[in-house]
């Protein structure tokens, strides 16, 4: 008798990724809507809010991966891309998530999130829109808002205004570099001259400078320029300053002097910065006799510092900084050595000296050391051929035909 045989049809189905065909009833729905073989749909990732598979997973910031559908309703942080459903704009930025947004500043007016926020004064950060309300103070530099021209300590017409000797207002360049130098003048002043004294001098220096109390000026003031060029210093610093503070009662004697600050980026490079200090420290007696101040406890031609000269042009600072060139400063070298003055022509020709010395060294090379070119004669005759150093080439005469300069030999050429 013959066997029966049971026909029973199966339906299968198709696998969307390998088309293995399959019964239904095995195929693994993704979230992307498809219809997946076991094998295949293990090679998706698992969306934590579904708990289906899904070709296209993003994580959010709780750590949690979700598919398309899932994170629908989120956004994606711009910087680090994860998905949140909180999102912060940031000014002159993206979008980000709440942790990002931890990374940047807050504008301290309008208090928005903001990239690349702009410091006032240090003290705290605005937007640049904010930035805008600013301005800046005509007399400390700081910025501020309010005044039209000063901030309120500064605000005119109070003349009267000498800073603590620890005041350091931001620098406002004046001119043209590479080289710019700093001004500071120590001038002592009679008891009942002071308060005029310190008038004219604020009202004359404006906004190219400011005073100071110094504590090696114990009844005066230190008058302090900010950067200039040496141009720009002999067409519109206020001489005519000087002569009226005499006649207000002001002098000076040996415990006052001029320091110079000249910019550090006005030197090539360390190889002029050490030509520079070389003329200086090789030529110290006529050094001293051009700045009227010999053997100075202020600014010492201390032998260590000199032979420090290499180092000291590649950026080590020194110690102390009552030396002929104070190092301690991150941005300037600080020329001590000159006595203080009244004397338009001796105030010009320090500053005059100062950009001198630093132009000179500039185009110095190794073949015009070996023919003298550190010698005071050489230096001093590059400068009298230039009259932009008019008041240096007065000043060195000057002293030349009083004997300051008898004891070098050929120190100075013939003025005529």
């Amino acid at each position: 008798m013959p066997t029966a045989v049971l026909d029973i049809s199966v339906d299968l189905a198709e696998c969307e990724s390998c088309s293995t065909r399959t019964p239904p009833d095995n195929l693994v729905h993704t979230a992307d809507a498809d219809q997946r073989c076991a094998s295949c749909a293990l090679e998706l990732d698992l969306c934590q809010a579904c708990d289906r598979p899904a070709r296209d997973v993003e994580a959010t910031v709780d750590d949690e991966d979700r598919c398309v559908e899932c994170r629908s309703g989120l956004s994606e942080c711009d910087d680090c891309s994860r998905y949140t459903d909180h999102i912060t704009a940031v000014l002159s930025g993206g979008d980000v998530c709440p942790d990002c947004a931890e990374e940047y500043s807050t504008c301290s007016d309008c208090n928005l999130v903001v990239a690349g926020p702009v410091s006032i004064n240090g003290d705290y950060e605005v937007c640049l829109d904010c930035r805008e309300d600013y301005d800046r103070c005509r007399g400390c530099q700081w910025l501020f808002r309010g005044c039209e021209y000063y901030c309120e300590d500064c605000a005119q017409p109070d003349h009267s205004r000498v800073h603590d000797a620890d005041f350091k207002p931001r620098p406002d360049f004046h001119g043209l570099g590479p080289l710019f130098l700093g001004l500071e003048l120590e001038v002592r002043t009679s008891y009942t001259g002071y308060d005029d004294s310190v008038k004219a001098a604020n009202t004359q220096l404006d906004s190219l400078g400011y005073l100071k109390d110094d504590a090696s000026v114990s009844d005066g003031f230190e008058l302090v320029t900010h950067p200039m060029s040496f141009d720009y210093a002999m067409t519109q610093f206020p001489w005519s300053l000087l002569p009226q503070l005499r006649l207000l009662g002001c002098y000076t004697d040996d415990e006052v002097g001029i320091h110079i600050h000249l910019s550090r980026d006005g030197f090539d490079s360390p190889a002029h910065i050490y030509r520079w200090l070389k003329l200086i420290y090789r030529n110290e007696a006529a050094v001293t006799a051009l700045a009227r101040r010999r053997y100075s406890e202020w600014a010492q031609f201390d032998p260590d510092i000199r032979g420090l000269a290499k180092d000291l042009a590649h950026g080590d600072h020194g110690w102390g900084r009552y030396h002929a060139v104070n190092a301690r400063p991150a941005d300037t070298f600080e020329l001590r050595v000159f006595a203080s003055s009244l004397k338009t022509q001796q105030v010009q020709a320090a500053l005059a000296f100062a950009d001198a010395s630093v132009e000179y060294t500039r185009g110095l090379r190794a073949r015009d050391v070996a023919r003298g070119g550190w010698d005071w004669k050489a230096f001093t005759a590059w400068v009298s051929a230039r009259p932009e150093y008019a008041p240096l080439t007065a000043e060195l005469a000057a002293l030349a035909a009083t004997g300051a300069f008898i004891d070098l030999e050929e120190a100075y050429p013939c003025a005529s």
